[in-house]
């Protein structure tokens, strides 16, 4: 059985992106790269809304990467391997390899899809993800917290919940981010 992780990082105030849409405060160093490289290798399936999806398909093109450091180039290849389902109502068709469509999100089909799983699967939006809390589907939170604050945008974790959480592992970067790994125990 295969444990639903959210990963993420997120500014110090808690947002996946600022006011305007950007997350540019965000992008890895090569260290923080390398932990993500590692963190994807155990994860067989990654599950996206529409707009998480639109932007990580980014990663299916070899055009930019010819001058990207190796770090960036391996985790290209791993998101490759990878899985993928995308829950959008409105997307027509899928570009990237080894991935497909729901038109819902069904909770129940996420639980077989986890007990079913041999290795570790990933959700990724902020929107999909609140679905998935709500449901009691999400096993452990990885955040990576970006020494930043951006005052508002779009939020990391779900409003109007509370999560018992336990401290799994942390860390910390030599650029100023902080790991964070907990397992989600029970809604409040």
């Amino acid at each position: 059985m295969g444990k639903l992780i959210y990963a993420a990082n997120v500014s110090l105030d808690g947002f996946l992106e600022d006011e305007q849409g950007a997350f540019d405060w965000s992008v890895p160093d090569e260290d923080v790269h390398a932990f993500w490289n590692e963190h994807e290798r155990g994860i067989g399936t990654s599950l996206y809304g529409r707009r998480m999806y639109e932007t990580m398909r980014v990663w299916e093109s070899d055009d930019w990467l010819a001058d990207a450091p190796a770090v960036v180039r391996e985790y290209a290849d791993i998101w490759r391997t990878g899985d993928k389902i995308v829950y959008s109502s409105s997307l027509a068709d899928v570009s990237t390899a080894r991935t497909t469509i729901e038109r819902t999100f069904d909770p129940e089909a996420v639980r077989r899809l986890k007990e079913e799983a041999a290795t570790d699967l990933s959700i990724g939006g902020a929107g999909i993800a609140a679905e998935a809390f709500r449901h009691g589907l999400v096993d452990e939170c990885v955040l990576l917290l970006c020494p930043v604050v951006v005052g508002g945008g779009k939020p990391a974790l779900p409003r109007g919940r509370r999560l018992a959480l336990e401290l799994l592992d942390h860390g910390r970067f030599a650029n100023g981010v902080v790991y964070v790994r907990h397992a989600v125990r029970a809604s409040a």
